[in-house]
């Protein structure tokens, strides 16, 4: 193969269609209809909530036979290894015949096999016609320990959503400078930092700010969240992530939102927006082209994603 090539499980429900397609088209550069993605860009699979495995792919083939072929042929060996059949949804073959793949492939490569420790495990699935084999890799889900951090709201963004929020400000720009001028409690500015990225947070409540700030405590994370009113933030940045505030812990009110969004635009040249209704109009006027939209649900409640750029 001239391109490498990856093969990555994505899983979602299907009020979370949306929000998982526009994060597969900012870090994969696909926007999937089924539960499978191949793409020619390597990223970690734990960054995302919605990808669950992955092999990075070494040999295709028409057939398991060629599979083996090319095995062979190119001496793979390892040790402590393990084969394993990942089921893609589209093309694959029945439970003994899966039996069947994973007994040739790990008789014809070269090594101990260690079935409870592998510390490599080689990954085959069937897609359509095709039969591919290559290294494994799954999501760690270690993430999910931010839902442990000690302060916390009802309202606040939940982790998954604040995690694919991230993925679709940066995509694949690690060196992206991210900004979440209205930041409660700490949601988004937790997650870019598990990524390693420069981003900042700003929060006009006093109490909610000190929390915030506690919660990056809570995991080792440098504080980079300030008290601070986002209308007077002098320093630029390349991206937003907003949760618009609608008025539980902060009155607010529509004219309040929309010099949010003009103060934003002095600040950056890129926004995610999430907000309970549709601010368009608001944004154009500010300068941004909406460039992709989806929605969320979340029991009765709704939230719309609105990614936007400066004209």
């Amino acid at each position: 193969m001239n391109t490498k090539e990856y093969f990555y499980l994505i899983n979602f429900s299907p009020q979370e269609k949306e929000l998982c397609q526009l994060e597969m088209k900012y870090i994969l550069n696909s926007k999937p209809e089924g539960k499978y993605i191949l793409s020619d860009i390597d990223t970690n699979p734990s960054r995302s909530p919605f990808i669950k495995e992955k092999i990075s792919i070494l040999f295709s083939g028409n057939s398991i036979e060629e599979l083996v072929g090319q095995v062979i042929e190119n001496k793979i060996a390892y040790e402590d290894f393990k084969v394993l059949y990942l089921k893609s949804g589209d093309g694959d073959v029945d439970y003994t015949e899966r039996l069947k793949s994973v007994s040739a492939i790990g008789y014809v490569v070269q090594g101990e096999p260690s079935i409870h420790n592998p510390k490599i495990i080689i990954g085959i699935s069937k897609i359509q016609d095709r039969w591919i084999l290559g290294i494994y890799d799954k999501n760690d889900f270690k993430w999910h320990i931010h839902d442990s951090k000690p302060y916390s709201y009802s309202n606040a963004l939940s982790l998954k959503l604040g995690k694919t929020l991230v993925n679709i400000a940066i995509g694949n720009n690690y060196n992206t400078k991210l900004v979440d001028p209205c930041c409660g409690i700490g949601t988004v500015v937790i997650e870019a930092l598990d990524l390693g990225i420069d981003v900042k947070g700003y929060e006009l409540n006093e109490l909610i700010s000190q929390n915030a700030q506690r919660n990056l405590e809570f995991f080792g994370f440098e504080n980079v969240i300030k008290q601070k009113d986002m209308h007077t933030i002098e320093e630029q940045f390349d991206v937003a992530i907003i949760d618009m505030p609608y008025g539980i812990f902060t009155p607010t009110t529509v004219e309040k939102q929309n010099e949010l969004i003009k103060s934003v635009s002095q600040f950056c040249k890129k926004l995610v927006l999430v907000t309970i209704t549709n601010m368009d109009v608001v944004l154009n006027l500010e300068g941004f082209n909406i460039v992709d939209k989806c929605s969320v649900n979340k029991n009765n409640f709704k939230r719309y994603i609105t990614v936007c750029e400066k004209f």
